[in-house]
């Protein structure tokens, strides 16, 4: 029951029970208590002191207040069960039977206020009111349809029965005149010709206390989407502040992690050979450029300095007859140093045009260089082919100094250490070599036959020809590839010598004889290190290389006689 309508002689005076001069009731008093009482959607369920006295049941807002009257009151002797109102009933509610009033929905507390976090204030909780309310709005949506549906039928009823009235009197058209809404006829009584719509007379609805709460709905809707709003806003605060400390902590760990990558790239220290270069290298492959090429930059700087003071303290040791090196020999490589020899003869003077793709790379006055890309399994394993003429030099001397590792420190400057592992005969040692590392690459070492050949000739017309292979084997007295990379070679280098005739009668000088050489080489580094880096260091190293040579050639054979 509701304030408005379950209550009847509220304060009347017949109904009024005697008080003492302090104003409290006086008498016997049946029963009295508190009860919970649904009001109205506007305030819910409400306590309500109840006083049950001569069978009547009468209710105060508070004991307090008896002194001024009561509220409504109720005979139980005439009183008459009927059906649910519809008001705080559980088929009503459905849902939430002590669910919050819409009176503590929209003032019970604020939206800003901390207490809305509480327990019981929860966004979850929040919704599934909205979800009651919704159920209470669609309810009183139809209800009100239904009101409006039953006016407009009754404003047509009555313009029809208007409508009849103006048509039986259109031929005897009485003497009568309006007053508000009677119509007054021939013998002077009055009609009434609109029957007047009471506040429930329309399918027994009331519609100033569905207007009611239907506004306290809507206000109770849009509190409750004001607090679930204001909690979102809280909650994503909440998570700005942790995604931003989330930020710095990611921010504070890559800073770390660049300062000891950076630490990292700034030590050298060797810890296997794929360390620094390989697939999964720290650097970058610019990074990897720039430190190789620094690193051979130093080396050039060293190797100028001391040069010239080998070349001065260093004195030539005896050179073999050329005998020697025309007889195959007897040793068990003999047969692949043959084989060796043979395809260099076949292959390595081939001219590099045609379908061979060899691209010119470098090319300074008589020198040219040229490169075949080829990759196996993402390493690069381009061989290369330099030709290059040398005046005042013959090819025995040139596969003389190339060949005798009693000058091997003297012009190769990427050597760190050698030595002969094993002598096969007077032209082939097998010899193993460490170079220097050129960081961040990994040191490399090579383990290789070298064997040096004077080629005979077919003819009278042939130039004399001199060879030096060098090829990777296997042998069991060599060191195990431990820390360093093992390289793999194969290297050839075929000297021609032509002769120009002097003039008259006089001797053949230096100035007469022009050695052509052609070197080969195929190089497998036994690990991964960016294409573009081998390649550019190939093509800046293999000139300088041949250059360097040569040069210390000339210098070594400068004003001694001719070795043919």
């Amino acid at each position: 029951m509701s304030d408005n309508q379950s209550w009847n002689s509220s304060g009347s005076e017949e109904d009024a029970e005697p008080r003492d001069e302090s104003g409290h009731l006086v008498g016997c008093v049946d029963l009295s208590g508190v009860l919970s009482k649904w009001t109205n959607y506007i305030h819910g369920w409400q306590d309500r002191w109840v006083v049950l006295k001569n069978n009547t049941l009468s209710y105060y807002k508070s004991q307090n207040e008896t002194e001024y009257g009561c509220r409504g009151s109720l005979c139980l002797s005439k009183a008459v069960v009927t059906a649910d109102s519809g008001y705080g009933s559980e088929s009503s509610l459905r849902r939430h039977g002590s669910m919050l009033s819409l009176t503590s929905a929209t003032s019970g507390f604020s939206a800003t206020s901390s207490s809305s976090f509480k327990k019981g204030h929860s966004l979850r909780e929040k919704l599934a009111e909205m979800e009651t309310f919704r159920d209470i709005l669609c309810r009183q949506v139809d209800t009100l349809q239904k009101y409006f549906d039953g006016c407009s039928d009754a404003v047509s009823k009555d313009e029809l029965q208007r409508d009849k009235i103006v048509e039986d009197d259109e031929d005897d058209f009485p003497n009568t005149r309006t007053d508000g809404e009677f119509l007054h006829n021939n013998h002077g009584s009055k009609e009434k010709l609109f029957q007047a719509v009471s506040p429930k007379g329309i399918n027994g609805i009331d519609f100033k206390g569905e207007a009611i709460t239907f506004k306290a709905t809507t206000a109770g809707i849009l509190a409750t989407l004001s607090h679930c709003i204001d909690l979102m806003v809280k909650r994503e605060d909440s998570w700005q502040k942790r995604v931003d400390k989330e930020m710095e902590k990611r921010r504070r760990i890559e800073e770390g992690y660049k300062s000891a990558l950076n630490d990292m790239k700034k030590k050298s220290h060797l810890r296997g050979p794929d360390y620094e270069e390989g697939p999964n290298s720290l650097i970058n492959e610019d990074e990897f450029f720039d430190a190789v090429e620094a690193a051979l930059d130093r080396q050039d700087k060293i190797e100028e300095q001391s040069h010239t003071e080998k070349i001065r303290l260093h004195r030539s040791s005896p050179v073999p007859p050329g005998d020697i090196y025309s007889s195959i020999g007897t040793h068990r490589f003999s047969e692949k140093v043959e084989e060796m020899v043979q395809n260099h003869m076949t292959y390595s003077l081939q001219d590099v045009g045609g379908d061979a793709n060899w691209q010119l790379v470098v090319e300074e006055g008589e020198m040219k260089v040229y490169r075949r890309e080829v990759e196996e399994n993402g390493i690069v394993l381009d061989p290369l082919k330099a030709t290059h003429s040398v005046k005042g030099v013959t090819g025995h001397e040139v596969c003389h100094y190339f060949w005798d590792t009693a000058y091997r420190n003297d012009w190769e400057t990427t050597i760190e250490n050698f030595n002969v592992v094993e002598t096969l005969s007077e032209n082939a040692t097998v010899v193993y070599q460490t170079h220097k590392r050129v960081w961040p690459a990994s040191q490399r070492d090579v383990l290789y036959l070298s064997a040096m050949r004077k080629i005979l000739a077919n003819n009278e017309n042939d130039p004399d020809t001199w060879l030096v292979c060098n090829f990777s084997v296997d042998h069991d007295d060599a060191q195990p590839p431990g820390r360093c990379v093992r390289a793999k070679i194969n290297i050839g280098m075929i000297c021609q010598t032509l002769v120009s005739p002097p003039e008259g009668d006089k001797e053949i000088s230096r100035d007469n004889i022009l050695c052509k050489i052609t070197y080969v080489a195929n190089v497998n580094p036994g690990g991964w290190a960016p294409a573009s880096v081998l390649r550019a260091v190939a093509k800046r190293e293999y000139p300088k290389f041949l250059k360097r040579f040569t040069s210390y050639v000339q210098e070594k054979t400068a004003g001694k006689p001719i070795l043919f």
